[in-house]
């Protein structure tokens, strides 16, 4: 049994709003490691298992760890601006930061532009966004660049390395292939 305090014991003003805090902060979703389960590169939309478990309460007040569901039609978020994108590859066990939107994002994802919300919900599980790129401690890359820019495979054979002057291109095959090929000597 846990220790109960003054304010608990005599129903205060404090402990009511205490108590509604730790409601309202334990229903707010903002954001949680997940694992990817699959990609779906037509929609662009990835299914998603939260990475934590939730400690629940139960009717007979004892406590069990649960999974969340999974989630389902998570768009991703990859860099994409000015006509121009990063895609990769996106795998089952790749991990990712789901966030959760302010709204209901089902009308905007469906139509784009601005639309009214088809229901009113906030920071709900249905709304989240897939971050990629977010990675645990045993999944860290090794030999992590700290004087250079790089694109490049987890495991290093192959990389597109930019540094001040210097471009470098590490592979066992390069292709290059294009209408007119042009280098110049600086």
């Amino acid at each position: 049994m846990r220790n109960r305090n003054l304010n608990e014991i005599i129903a205060s003003d404090t402990e009511m709003f205490r108590s509604m805090g730790d409601s309202w902060g334990n229903n707010l979703r903002v954001a949680c490691p997940g694992i990817i389960q699959s990609f779906d590169s037509e929609t662009q939309t990835v299914t998603v298992q939260l990475a934590l478990r939730e400690h629940v309460i139960k009717p007979d007040f004892t406590k069990e760890w649960v999974s969340l569901p999974l989630l389902l039609d998570v768009p991703i978020v990859i860099p994409r601006a000015g006509g121009y994108c990063l895609t990769m590859p996106i795998q089952s066990g790749d991990e990712c930061l789901v966030f959760f939107s302010d709204m209901c994002i089902d009308s905007w994802f469906t139509y784009g532009s601005i639309q009214n919300q088809i229901e009113k919900r906030r920071h709900d599980l249905s709304d989240g966004f897939a971050i990629l790129g977010t990675w645990s401690q045993p999944n860290r890359i090794e030999n992590y660049s700290t004087n250079s820019c790089q694109l490049r495979t987890i495991d290093g054979t192959s990389s597109i390395e930019i540094k001040p002057g210097e471009i470098n291109i590490n592979a066992s095959k390069v292709k290059v292939n294009g209408k007119d090929v042009l280098t110049r000597e600086i």
